[in-house]
């Protein structure tokens, strides 16, 4: 009875030792790099199993057998959820690398920057060059104001609100994502402070970022933003006609192709934008607007001026009556 006994006892102790030596050759497998050193691309595609993804990168030669990665996924688990994307693979790496990279989201990805004052067929024109989706589908998402309701319920399109800025982008990345991205960025700029600002000021947000964009394409220099701004906002108040160059060739851009030159003829175009003919802010933004434009259009200077005039390199004349502005056109605009 004592030798049975015994004899199960160390059956059992043997087939732990053999347990535990399968447990730690396969944990071996799981922290060993493994592939070819040759750099593999790999697309994992949204809503693809677990099951699926090992055999992926089972099939670029990154993974012994496609079970190592589910077996990964049992031994570290984790709340991050694997990332869909276009990953760029350097072997030789284990199993746990691919799933600590899959995990981070390290995919292909590419610098995207939008300068300040493009308007959304600049924008899309952009985009497309950089090959990062279809003209036809930009267009059909930034002609729709869908997705900008919640800010500007007026909105007809996108105009305004396609942030300028350096975004960092998947380059699987679909164009309805990569608006969505741009849009997000307008919303975080557009914070409870600054709505706050906007109602002091008697207006609402398709109104700011209206004059911004008049402020951002009149002057690229930053001390000038907010003084341009105070034309407009004292302008705004008397009821005076902006008079903005800009506003009239966004006019003449929606009926025909603009030349580069403003010509009499387009200072009397029967449009909502041109703000020679209608006082009044345009309907609507002409461009997309920065950061600092924004900013100035709700934070004017305090001053009576109520003209102001190129001198041609870059810089503006401002004056306080008409006398005044019309020497300043003589002198930088014979």
């Amino acid at each position: 009875m004592k030798k049975l006994l015994l004899a199960g006892i160390l059956t059992l102790f043997l087939l732990g030792v053999l347990g535990a030596a399968g447990l730690l050759r396969i944990y071996q497998l799981l922290d060993r790099p493994f592939g070819p050193s040759i750099p593999q691309v790999v697309q994992i595609p949204r809503g693809i199993s677990t099951r699926r993804i090992g055999s992926l990168l089972s099939e670029v030669g990154l993974l012994r057998s496609p079970h190592l990665f589910r077996i990964a996924l049992q031994i570290r688990p984790s709340e991050r959820a694997l990332q869909a994307g276009r990953y760029s693979i350097s072997p030789p790496v284990s199993p746990f690398d691919l799933l600590d990279l899959l995990r981070q989201g390290q995919t292909q990805r590419q610098h995207l920057t939008l300068r300040e004052g493009l308007d959304w067929r600049e924008t899309v024109s952009h985009l497309v060059a950089r090959r990062l989706g279809s003209r036809r589908r930009f267009r059909e998402l930034v002609t729709s104001a869908q997705l900008i309701q919640d800010i500007d319920s007026q909105a007809n399109d996108l105009e305004g609100y396609l942030f300028p800025e350096t975004y960092l982008l998947d380059v699987t990345t679909d164009e309805e994502e990569i608006i969505r991205t741009l849009l997000g960025q307008a919303r975080q700029v557009w914070t409870a402070e600054r709505r706050q600002r906007a109602t002091s000021l008697g207006m609402t947000a398709r109104e700011v970022i209206t004059l911004a964009s008049l402020i951002e394409k009149e002057t690229g220099r930053p001390e000038e933003r907010p003084l341009i701004s105070s034309v407009f906002h004292n302008r705004l108040q008397r009821n005076m006609p902006l008079a903005c160059d800009p506003t009239v060739i966004y006019a003449v851009k929606l009926v025909k192709e603009y030349d580069g030159i403003i010509h009499r003829s387009d200072l009397e175009l029967d449009s909502p934008y041109n703000t020679y003919l209608y006082p009044g802010l345009p309907p609507g933004p002409i461009a997309n607007p920065g950061l600092a434009a924004i900013e100035a259009a709700l934070s004017p200077a305090r001053t009576d001026y109520l003209f102001f005039v190129s001198k041609n390199d870059g810089t503006h004349v401002f004056s306080r009556t008409y006398g005044e502005h019309a020497r300043a056109v003589r002198i930088y605009q014979r």
